[in-house]
């Protein structure tokens, strides 16, 4: 386990003002929730890896477009147990029932624009941690979600480039991917313990298969990604620190909020009983589609809350509105749970089928989606937002 559309002025205060701690007063059935002092939240960028250039020049580049009408796997229709169901699929039966590849984090082409597609695809993204060894690291499956009826996909490998006795080369990215969000050209993926990989959409590259156990460059030159086909390069990290005697964040899941005014994101703690489980939130730049930085070369928090949810897996926030998806366990359904600044948390039992992760808000359609983890019952899914 785990780990336009119209824009209201959410953050404009916070952006000019630090929060100030203070402790909401929960109502009857509801969790209280404190407000934490957000500037002390900070990432700072690495630079951009000058590695993608020269194994651009080593390897055939294709595009979004191209990975997802390249799609060699098969989804279907099916009904998870969620309340409010507008959309869902499961994948063909290998993917349902791996066990060595869990999926985690969740995003869509609404998210990388606001006009819901990408490259003229509308695609659903998901991610997989490896679990097992030689740890593989992390897989995305690109959904061609254009016939809901009829989803097909394809998996392609996340990649960090470096360079290797003179030549560039790329090794697997081994982190938990327990959430991620898409914006214009970037793919932003939780790193748990230090803060964002990012990875960049314009450069895929084809590479050699044949062989499942072979990653990176070659002795006879040739580029392998554990025989699958595209490999998706990380450009550059974001690395946390924080001030004020605050502990560092779990990266445990990660959204977009395109409700908010600037962009924002949206990040969240795992934790299991869930004390001190935080939701923390940071300013986003659609100009270079990176997170807003000060003069000092941080980009420090606008909002942050201790929620103290048991087994939060997933949040993400809508004109305002925070919503978290929890999980309790392989056996049970999820929750759904809401929470207003300057109100308390409520939790909302058994919306969510069983094992529910991180959460993407799709604007045009209403549509909250997720995907859950559990072998065997493996589904992503979108619920109403509104309903909630």
């Amino acid at each position: 386990m785990n780990s336009s559309v119209r824009r209201p002025a959410l953050l404009a205060a916070a952006c000019a003002a630090v929060l100030v701690a203070t402790t909401i007063v929960a109502a009857p059935g509801a969790q209280a929730a404190t407000a934490l002092t957000a500037a002390n939240f900070r990432l700072r960028p690495t630079a951009y890896s000058p590695v993608i250039a020269q194994l651009d020049a080593a390897l055939p580049n294709v595009s979004v477009a191209a990975v997802v009408d390249d799609a060699n796997r098969t989804g279907s229709p099916c009904a998870p147990a969620a309340s409010n169901r507008l959309a869902a699929f499961c994948w063909e039966s290998g993917d349902n029932n791996v066990t060595y590849w869990i999926p985690q984090g969740v995003t869509t082409s609404a998210d990388a624009y606001d006009a819901g597609t990408y490259e003229g695809r509308t695609v659903i993204l998901v991610s997989w941690y490896y679990d097992g060894s030689p740890d593989k690291g992390v897989r995305v499956s690109f959904v061609d979600w254009s016939n809901p009826s009829a989803p097909v996909y394809r998996h392609a490998l996340l990649v960090e480039p470096y360079t290797n006795g003179g030549n560039p080369d790329f090794r697997p990215v081994k982190i938990h991917a327990g959430g991620m969000f898409w914006y214009g050209y970037y793919l932003y993926v939780a790193d748990t313990s230090n803060g964002f990989r990012v990875f960049d959409m314009r450069h895929i590259w084809r590479v050699s298969t044949g062989n499942e156990s072979l990653v990176g460059r070659q002795s006879n030159g040739t580029y392998h990604a554990y025989n699958y086909k595209y490999a998706v390069p990380q450009a550059f990290r974001y690395t946390q620190s924080t001030e004020g005697g605050y502990a560092n964040v779990r990266f445990s899941f990660a959204s977009l909020d395109r409700t908010s005014t600037p962009d924002s994101v949206v990040v969240g703690e795992y934790g299991n009983p869930g004390g001190g489980t935080r939701l923390i939130r940071w300013g986003i730049d659609y100009t270079n589609r990176m997170l807003r930085t000060g003069a000092d070369g941080y980009a420090r928090a606008v909002q942050a809350y201790d929620v103290s949810v048991t087994s939060m897996q997933g949040a993400t926030a809508i004109n305002g509105k925070y919503y978290l998806s929890t999980s309790d366990g392989a056996s049970n359904k999820g929750d759904l749970a809401t929470f207003t600044p300057g109100g308390s948390v409520v939790m909302r039992t058994d919306t969510l089928p069983i094992g529910p992760e991180d959460l993407s808000y799709w604007a045009s359609r209403d549509q909250l989606w997720s995907a859950t983890e559990y072998a065997g019952s493996r589904s992503v899914f979108a619920i109403r937002a509104s309903a909630y």
